[in-house]
């Protein structure tokens, strides 16, 4: 089996570079991996049997992984090895595995070509990066970190007082410490104290719109609005997508998506944004980031949507899909050291950089939970904050069950963050059980916050209808005809009372927040504001 499948992956993948080597025997094959690593040479894929002599496949696999950190691995198993994988899926230790007996080009290949482009869209995002010299635990160096992670950029920081910060720093006559942190650019530009849009500007990312009108501009890059782009753009229409920050929105920042169909191994948020990206892009979606949009009006049938530089530009439909962010804590000494300890949200590599420390999560849903247990492959211990009973309140089962398996992972019921301590940076907290202070403050190297969810609608004015909370109100929810409605039917569902403005994801009133209803509600859209363009144009 072994040579059979050497030669499907030679005649699948050699024509992108990749080579193909099979061993009957574990010994020789983790040689070869040991000789690669020593090389400094790398391993897109592992592929390995359960019942192979000498070494369980897992254990090759584990050993392999251990060697060559970014490898994908397959596991090929039996029936009877079926909860063994997918234990070791669940416990992120496998990428994919594949029941025998099975056939190579219509089982194994896929699988293969799916890992295989994951793993390259790793290595072009690190190919070429922008180094940044600052204090990693400032609040601005926690900013251009997440913005860069976010928006896939490879980037290297260096502490100012490091010799190769300081170096870096004379090389390109940088600003003065005054002006960190400093961006240094591939092509050698080098940037003090850079927005996100400078950033982005120097890297190559589109900040405008290409043109002055659009069939449909999506407001915001999360789920349901790549998913809009994608349908819009296959289906004909001229689409633009606008995105304030970093495509994917909170899902992005998932470290692992388990329940998504079609993805049993799961996938990163992130790795999903990605190849939704990539999909949008090759249909013709145009999609600009970072770019905020601060006003709607209603011009001569045109929707015009107004930009943060003072530009606009005109649809004949507009879907809304901003969706949330996390709600802002304001106990004693949490705004003040925000950025330096204490965080909203996190990103995979926030995890990595969390090695030994202690580590408190506030929050009791999934995105909590799935960055719990990130975190805790990392840091010496996790310590789970929720106000309610217990995590069953709100989050999923098989996230529960994970953290009761985790040993490093503590959760503390009934019990909110008081106060937060410390000078330059978080050093310590105060806890509180059902509203009484526990005790002495704890120390605590870092904390994570994932609660309330606040609707990014601000910058509607009123000018849409919205609950008390600020999520937007559509369809058959408006009533039958909303006030000062102009048209001769009843808004369609997900239309907002602004007719041809539609609302999907998160952003929604009565929305399901996950992944998997955001996504069906931007296609959703798209066929309605076919309905729309057709009745009206």
């Amino acid at each position: 089996m072994a040579r059979a499948l050497e030669r499907q992956l030679h005649r699948g993948f050699a024509a992108l570079g990749f080579q193909a080597a099979s061993f009957d025997q574990a010994s020789p094959a983790m040689e070869v991996l040991r000789d690669l690593r020593d090389r400094g040479e790398q391993v897109a894929l592992l592929v390995a049997d359960q019942r192979a002599p000498e070494m369980a496949g897992l254990d090759l696999l584990r050993e392999g992984q251990k060697l060559h950190p970014e490898v994908r691995t397959v596991l090929l198993c039996a029936h009877d090895d079926l909860a063994l994988a997918t234990d070791a899926v669940n416990a992120a230790a496998l990428d994919h595995f594949l029941i025998k007996p099975f056939e190579g080009e219509r089982d194994l290949l896929p699988i293969v070509s799916d890992l295989l482009e994951g793993w390259q869209g790793a290595r072009d995002r690190d190919a070429a990066g922008v180094r940044i010299v600052g204090e990693r635990d400032s609040s601005r160096g926690h900013q251009i970190r997440q913005f860069l992670g976010r928006n896939n950029v490879h980037y290297e920081w260096l502490e100012p007082n490091s010799d190769e910060g300081r170096a870096l720093l004379q090389k390109v006559a940088a600003p003065d410490r005054a002006h960190l942190p400093v961006a240094v650019f591939p092509d050698g530009v080098a940037v003090g104290n850079p927005t996100n849009l400078q950033l982005a500007s120097q890297l190559g990312i589109p900040t405008h719109p290409a043109l002055d009108h659009y069939d449909l501009v999506i407001v915001g890059g999360g789920p349901a609005g790549l998913a809009a782009a994608v349908y819009g753009s296959s289906e004909g229409l001229s689409t633009l997508m606008i995105e304030r920050e970093a495509p994917g929105g909170q899902a992005g920042q998932s470290p692992r998506i388990d329940n998504y169909l079609g993805f049993h191994a799961g996938l990163a948020g992130s790795e999903l944004a990605r190849r939704a990206i990539i999909q949008a892009r090759r249909f013709g979606a145009e999609i600009v980031r970072p770019r905020e949009v601060v006003g709607i009006e209603w011009r001569e049938g045109d929707r015009i949507l107004q930009l943060s530089d003072r530009g606009t530009v005109a649809a004949r439909s507009v879907l809304i899909a901003t969706g949330v962010s996390y709600r802002r804590l304001t106990a004693p000494g949490v705004p003040e050291l925000v950025g330096a300890g204490i965080y909203y949200g996190a990103s995979p590599r926030d995890a990595q950089e969390r090695v030994d420390q202690h580590v408190f999560i506030v929050g009791g849903a999934n995105s909590a939970g799935q960055s719990a247990l990130d975190f805790a492959r990392h840091a010496r211990k996790v310590t789970i904050m929720v106000r309610a009973d217990s995590l069953a309140q709100g989050m999923s089962h098989y996230l529960i069950d994970q953290i009761e398996a985790a040993e490093n992972i503590e959760v503390l019921t009934r019990t909110e963050l008081g106060a937060a301590h410390g000078g330059d940076r978080l050093e310590s907290l105060t806890l509180k059980r059902d509203g009484d202070a526990t005790g002495d403050p704890v120390p605590a190297d870092a904390v994570f916050i994932f609660i309330g969810a606040v609707p990014h609608t601000e910058w509607l004015q009123g000018r849409v209808t919205s609950d008390d909370r600020g999520f937007l109100v559509s369809g058959p929810e408006l009533g039958r005809r909303p006030a000062n409605w102009p048209l001769d039917r009843d808004p369609y569902p997900l239309e907002s009372c602004l007719p041809g403005v539609f609302v999907a994801g998160d952003v929604r009133h009565g929305s399901i927040k996950r992944v998997a209803s955001a996504v069906g509600e931007g296609a959703m859209a798209v066929n309605l504001i076919h309905q729309h363009l057709a009745a009206t144009y």
